[in-house]
This record gives C-alpha cells, structure tokens and sequence, in this order.
C-alpha cells in the first residue's frame, strides 16, 4: 500500500541526486578550476588550486561539467541513457529482416513496393482460401505423424502478415508527413476564410459609413433650404414696413 502510494504522490522518476550540487558557488569554482586548469583531464589536487576560495567540495568539481555531446555523435550508432532507458540520437525503425523474420518486399525505401505489397494481398488470399478447403476437408483415414495440411497455410499467412505490418510501419514517417502537409494547409485555408471574411466585413462597414454621410449631408442642405426659406418673409414684411413709415413721414410733410 505504501508502493502505491508513493507511485501516486510520484507518478515520474525523481531527479538524480546531484543536481543539488549545481550551485551559483560550485558553478563559480568550476569556473576558476578550468581558468588555472586548462586541461582537465589531467591528475590534479583541486583544494590546493582552490585554496585560496572557501567551501571547497570534497568530490569533484568536473562531475558539473556538461556532458560532450560530440562523443556521443562519435560512435556509429549514437545513442544515451535517461532513467535506465536508452535511446538512439537518429532513431530506425528496424526492418524485418534485421528482427530475424521473412522480408517478401524491398528493403530499399526508394524502390516502389506496391508490386510486392499486391503480390503479397493475393497470396494472403489465395493461402486463405486454401486454408479453408483444408479445415473442410474430411480427416485423412492413414494415421501419419507429419503436420496437416492448415498447418503450413498457417505458417505461410503469418509470414504474409508480418510483412505488411511492417510495410506498413515503414509508412508511418511518410503518414506523418503528409497528415502535417494537410494540417497545414488546412490551417492556411482558414486562415484565408478568416481574412476573406474579414475584408468583406470591412467594405460592408465602409459602404454603410458612406450612406450615413450622404445622409447627414442631404440633412444637412435640407435644413440649411429651410432656414433661408423662413427667413425671406420676414424680410418682405419688414421692407413693406420701412416703406410704409417713408410714405407716413413724406405724407406728414406734405400736409405741414
């Protein structure tokens, strides 16, 4: 129970244990220990190089540095360990043949396969058929110690089957590639319905905005017509008014 419990509270490995020692100051000293060291690799005393610096560790210092990367990609078939796992820097998918089984189909990626891989179909159905006759078949009345006849259709159709599982594993890079290509370009159709829709948004909002504008200016005109339309009577009547004050005072002179 307490397993369990454990392996909820931690479902991922823990770090290893050194990581601890990654320190600002450790970091410090490593870098001192490589300006007064330049080599390394070479057998020497490090608290009597340091002795000058405090908190010195017992274990070494060059246990900080970085692993060299171009020892591994040295080896013919690079590869490192994480958590007891190990794993290849270009990772190949082993064919067929290399597992110890029957490869019916090029191993050559840049040969075409689809020949093979047709022959192969037939086969499977051809050996199919032939399997069903022999389980339909009525027992053989001589007894006989070598294997019956389905034994060997069986045999064969798992070969074929072997190979197009593996055919087919070997497709799976090129499936990848071409569901990305579609996912991509998917993504930048509608990237172009978005933008397309957009515009159209746009020069509907302008074709509106013109209208509005149109609008207020005939509004604006009309108004303006009005205005001067109901200022001309009162200009009419206030002329025939001045008029007739002239005709009052010329006719009151005349009468003195």
């Amino acid at each position: 129970m307490d397993d369990d419990d454990a392996e909820l509270r931690n479902p991922f490995p823990s770090p290893p244990s050194h990581y601890t020692k990654y320190t600002s100051h450790n970091l410090h000293l490593l870098d001192l220990l490589k300006e007064r060291v330049p080599d390394t690799d070479l057998a020497f005393n490090q608290h009597e190089i340091l002795k000058d610096q405090t908190d010195v560790p017992d274990w070494p210092l060059t246990q900080l540095e970085k692993p060299r990367v171009d020892w591994i990609l040295k080896a013919d078939e690079p590869y490192y360990d994480v958590f007891g796992d190990r794993w290849f820097v270009k990772d190949k998918i082993p064919s067929l043949a290399e597992l110890g089984g029957q490869q019916l189909y090029p191993e050559d990626p840049n040969v075409d396969r689809r020949p093979a891989l047709q022959t192969i179909l037939r086969s499977m159905l051809v050996t199919y058929s032939h399997l069903t006759s022999a389980l339909l078949a009525p027992p053989s009345t001589q007894s006989s110690s070598a294997p019956p006849e389905w034994h060997k259709h069986v045999e064969w159709i798992t070969i074929l089957s072997q190979n197009l599982m593996a055919a087919a594993n070997d497709l799976r890079p090129v499936q990848a590639r071409g569901n990305l290509e579609i996912m991509m370009k998917r993504q930048l159709e509608l990237r172009k319905d978005e933008t397309k829709a957009i515009h159209t948004k746009c020069n509907t909002l302008e074709a509106r905005l013109l209208e509005l504008r149109a609008s207020a200016g005939d509004l604006k005109q009309s108004k303006t017509s009005t205005s001067i339309s109901a200022a001309e009577p009162s200009l009419s009547s206030e002329k025939s008014t001045l008029l007739s004050q002239e005709d009052l005072l010329c006719w009151a002179e005349e009468a003195s």
